[in-house]
This record gives C-alpha cells, sequence and structure tokens, in this order.
C-alpha cells in the first residue's frame, strides 16, 4: 500500500493510512460512534504516542491493558469511549498475529474472490458485515485491492460513483456529500420508528377498546 487518501482530513495521518494496512484496518474499527475525521485520525495518533511511525501488530496485542487504554485516553483522546476501544484494538492485533503473523495486509493479499475476502474481514474482531463490506469496499474503490466480485461482495458500498460511506471520500466534497447521505438515512430511520411506534400504539389502543 502506497496511496493518498483523504479519510482523516489531516496530512500526516492520511499519510500514514495510505502506506500502512495496520493503520487502515485500525481506523475502520474506530469509526463508530465519533465523526470520521477523528476516528480515521487515532491510527497516526496511537503510534505518536507509541513514538513509532508505524502500527506494529505484535507490539500492540502485548501492551499492558490499562497502560494502553491509558495511552488511548490522553488528550485529546483517541476515541469518544478510549478505554472500551483500546481494547478492541488490541484484540484486533492479537488475532492478527495469531491468524496473518501480525501482517495485516495478509487479510486480503492474494485472495481471489470478494466472498472469501469479505468472510475474512468479518471474522476480525469489532468488525460487523457492514463495516466489513465498508472496508471492502475501501480496498477496491481507493486501495486497488479488487478480487472477482469484489463489488457485489461490498453491497451497496460497492456502488461505482456513490457517496455512501469512507470508501468513497476522496476530499472534503466527497466527505460532505458522504455525511449528508448518513444524515439522510439517520432521518429516515428515525421517522421509520417514530410511524412505527405510533402504529403500536394505535393498536394498543384499538386492542384495549
Amino acid at each position: 500500500m502506497d496511496v493518498t487518501l483523504h479519510l482523516a482530513q489531516d496530512p500526516e495521518a492520511d499519510e500514514l493510512l495510505g502506506r500502512s494496512p495496520l493503520a487502515a484496518l485500525t481506523g475502520m474499527l474506530l469509526d463508530q460512534q465519533v465523526p470520521m475525521e477523528w476516528a480515521f485520525k487515532g491510527p497516526r495518533t496511537i503510534a505518536d504516542r507509541l513514538a513509532a511511525t508505524d502500527l506494529d501488530a505484535h507490539r500492540i496485542a502485548v501492551q499492558d491493558p490499562e497502560a494502553f487504554a491509558a495511552l488511548l485516553s490522553e488528550k485529546p483522546a483517541v476515541h469518544r469511549y478510549p478505554g472500551s476501544m483500546a481494547k478492541r484494538v488490541q484484540q484486533l492485533c492479537q488475532y492478527l498475529v495469531e491468524h496473518y503473523d501480525g501482517n495485516a495486509e495478509l487479510v486480503w493479499k492474494g485472495v481471489s474472490d470478494g466472498p472469501e475476502l469479505l468472510r475474512r474481514l468479518e471474522a476480525l474482531p469489532g468488525f460487523g458485515t457492514q463495516k466489513a463490506q465498508i472496508f471492502l469496499a475501501l480496498l477496491g474503490k481507493q486501495l486497488g485491492v479488487r478480487p472477482t466480485g469484489w463489488r457485489e461482495a461490498a453491497g451497496a458500498y460497492g456502488e461505482p460513483d456513490s457517496f455512501r460511506s469512507v470508501a468513497d471520500i476522496t476530499g472534503p466534497e466527497s466527505l460532505t456529500r458522504v455525511r449528508a447521505h448518513k444524515q439522510e438515512m439517520k432521518a429516515a430511520a428515525k421517522a421509520a420508528k417514530t410511524a412505527q411506534t405510533a402504529k403500536t400504539t394505535k393498536a394498543t389502543k384499538a386492542a384495549k377498546k
């Protein structure tokens, strides 16, 4: 990997994401319940606090859990929930050490088809189907990892010319469009929940008559 990403909207953080498979995976792991830029700046912050130029799965895997949580909690914190995310980052690194000799790139290197890559990503600690599909789309759209059927395996996130996720962010303009899409999805989900609640309340009242 040696590409230019624009996920953190910070040159040094994005440079690390573009050359480090583990940094990219860690940023994706952190991308929940915080702004995308905050999440993807996290790997660079962790590396800096470890006085390193890159993340090392072997080194992170054996860190004292409390000390590592404290490192992520230093201000500015790496995440809104630095303690729980420190545990998840360590679990990810421990899994990579056990299954891929600590080399994050081996998760996708040489994989022949999209479904197999999706299965590998879903097996990573902290990666559900949605997160795995978004990262798969990022690999295909921006990192040149395109096994047969990768778009189909990534689902809607693999669609070309879409603005659904971090896989589609290539600069400030696309970031704005992705954020707008996410807000639309949240609004739609909230409206659907409100409608369902109203329907349930109406049915309950009718049953009591």
